[in-house]
């Protein structure tokens, strides 16, 4: 792939075989020597070269601006997690008692418990069941109505991987004047993705997943256009316009996406994500996109040849992810899951099954390997 060097960058320990990226993913090599270039920087010269650190920053914002397709890196906040951006969409909205939003029933809990707990306001949540629908846009389509005011969905379902045909939504919440909000986490450093395209007016997702990134940093992006109509509830030196001058008698929010980052940064997670994105970057999140989904294709095939698995995850081409789930035919899922891990290869229990994630790097033989591991538990 490129000039990359994929053994150099993931020299995983044998016999590990990891498929579980839509969980934690390993760091490349060079995200590690990124942290351990930093912790050493600190050690020898404590913050003498902050303003080097402030340039990575900078420079992570603009890798995540164009790995969405956004405008300017100034519409790029960096959070601790997607649940904290999806907490500050669902309670800096003006909602009002009698106003509904629209979830998936499967949702991972980070994309369900901040909208539930707008029920205090009088807010509706509507779900949709996508184990009751062949056609999850049409069903999100037909539970809108004149008081719905938002639809929040993922783009690649975390438990059996299902892709989202945002395009489709989105054109329908424009048409509504509905917001349309999108967690990619599972999407994210996998699969192209394109704000413009899909007409989101939020997008967030954490950076250690499919980005390689470590926990505690997260993507959130926010409409220009409607940025303003998000109400803070988090204050602190950092989100002011007047950050840089401490002594500043009154402050304002920051123009820039910047507002919704309260506090300190988190410089050491910068570092990291930067260096993995760089390593996306390198490749071609069109490349990677394409490798990851031969690898679903290359399981899914494999899985549903074998008389003793069965796929839970849909095969049509464009409801692929990098996420696939199965399940065998004789045992439950919690004991295929432990069996699994116990041979080293890293996966979930997730759908009713088995979660498998392979990224574009992992090698096609050890996903055999895998099929073969699962087909010969008992």
């Amino acid at each position: 792939m490129n000039s990359v060097d994929i053994a150099q960058e993931f020299p995983q320990s044998e016999p590990l075989i990891y498929l579980n990226h839509a969980a934690v993913a390993p760091w490349p090599q060079r995200s590690r020597q990124a942290l351990a270039d930093f912790g050493q920087q600190n050690v020898l010269r404590g913050a003498t070269d902050y303003p080097s650190w402030v340039a990575v920053e900078s420079r992570l914002r603009q890798r995540l601006a164009t790995l969405i397709g956004a405008a300017s890196s100034d519409d790029i906040a960096l959070q601790k997690s997607t649940s904290e951006a999806l907490s500050v969409v669902a309670w800096g909205l003006d909602w009002k008692a009698g106003d509904n939003l629209i979830l998936c029933q499967q949702e991972f809990p980070s994309n369900r418990i901040p909208w539930e707990s707008l029920a205090e306001l009088g807010v509706e949540v509507r779900y949709l069941d996508l184990d009751k629908t062949d056609d999850p846009e049409q069903g999100f389509i037909d539970l809108m109505d004149r008081n719905t005011r938002l639809l929040s969905v993922s783009s690649v379902q975390y438990a059996r991987g299902l892709r989202t045909d945002l395009v489709r939504l989105g054109e329908a919440c424009k048409q509504r004047d509905i917001l349309f909000c999108v967690d990619a986490i599972q999407s994210l450093g996998a699969l192209p993705f394109d704000i413009n395209e899909c007409h989101a007016d939020f997008v967030m997702a954490d950076g250690h997943k499919w980005m390689l990134g470590a926990e505690g940093m997260a993507l959130f992006w926010v409409n220009p256009q409607i940025r303003d109509r998000i109400k803070i509830y988090q204050y602190g030196w950092h989100m002011t316009e007047e950050s840089s001058n401490f002594d500043a008698p009154s402050w304002h929010p920051a123009k820039t996406a910047k507002r919704f980052e309260c506090g300190s940064p988190n410089m050491l997670g910068s570092h990291v994500l930067d260096a993995s994105l760089s390593l996306i970057e390198e490749v071609g999140i069109n490349q990677v996109g394409a490798a990851v989904l031969a690898r679903s294709q290359l399981l899914m095939e494999r899985i549903e040849d074998s008389s003793k698995l069965e796929l839970l995850s849909d095969p049509t081409a464009d409801r692929r992810s990098g996420i696939v789930t199965f399940a065998h035919r004789l045992l439950p899922s919690a004991s295929l899951h432990q069996q699994l891990m116990d041979q080293q290869i890293i996966c979930a229990n997730r759908g009713g099954g088995v979660r498998f994630s392979a990224h574009f790097y992992t090698e096609m033989e050890l996903l055999e390997k895998a099929v073969t591991a699962a087909e010969n538990c008992r």
